[in-house]
C-alpha cells in the first residue's frame, strides 16, 4: 500500500466483479461503484449490447460490508427503465450500499 493513500475505488458494470473481488480486496479496495441501469436481462442486453445482467446484479449482492463506500448508479431513462425504480429500492434495501438514481443527459447537442 502507498503511504497516505486512504481510498482505493473502482467503478464497474459488475460483470467480472464476482471473479475479481477477492483479489481487489487483497489489493486494498475499499470503495466501489457499480453501474446497473436495469434488472431486466433483455433491457440490460439492449443497453450495454452484451449479456450479463444476472452477473451484475449478483455482484451487487456480494459487496462486502466494511467498504467505506458502496454505490449502485442507475441512469434513469424515460421509456426504458423508469418503471424499475421501486424494484431497485427493493433489490438493495437489505444490502450495505446506496442506490443513486442519475438523470440521463444526452450529449447530442
Amino acid at each position: 500500500k502507498l503511504e497516505g493513500l486512504k481510498t482505493i475505488a473502482v467503478t464497474t458494470n459488475g460483470i467480472n466483479l464476482t471473479r475479481l473481488l477477492p483479489r481487489l480486496k487483497e489489493a486494498g479496495l475499499n470503495a466501489i461503484n457499480i453501474s446497473l441501469d436495469t434488472l431486466v436481462p433483455a433491457k440490460f442486453e439492449f443497453i450495454v449490447r452484451r449479456k450479463g445482467t444476472n452477473l451484475s446484479s449478483k455482484a451487487v449482492g456480494l459487496i462486502p460490508s466494511g467498504m467505506s463506500s458502496c454505490l449502485v448508479n442507475c441512469v434513469v431513462m424515460r421509456g426504458l427503465n423508469e418503471d424499475e425504480l421501486l424494484d431497485f429500492v427493493d433489490f438493495t434495501k437489505d444490502l450495505p450500499l446506496d442506490v443513486r438514481f442519475i438523470e440521463y443527459m444526452p450529449f447530442d447537442g
